[in-house]
């Protein structure tokens, strides 16, 4: 879903940048789907070309 690794997005967690997990069980966990909609919408407003100019 994102195009970065699974340490990147535990660091981005620690660092206050992502949503924060919950645990279902003892060996899984997940994350509110509305929240990392939220993340990625946020991310994808803040792209901008090699100009400067925002992407649509």
């Amino acid at each position: 879903m994102l195009p970065v690794s699974p340490a990147t997005i535990w660091r981005w967690v620690r660092e206050g940048k992502f949503p924060k997990p919950f645990k279902l069980g003892d060996a899984v966990t997940v994350w509110d789907a509305a929240e990392v909609e939220k993340f990625i919408a946020s991310r994808s407003g803040a792209i901008q070309t090699v100009n400067g100019n925002r992407e649509a």
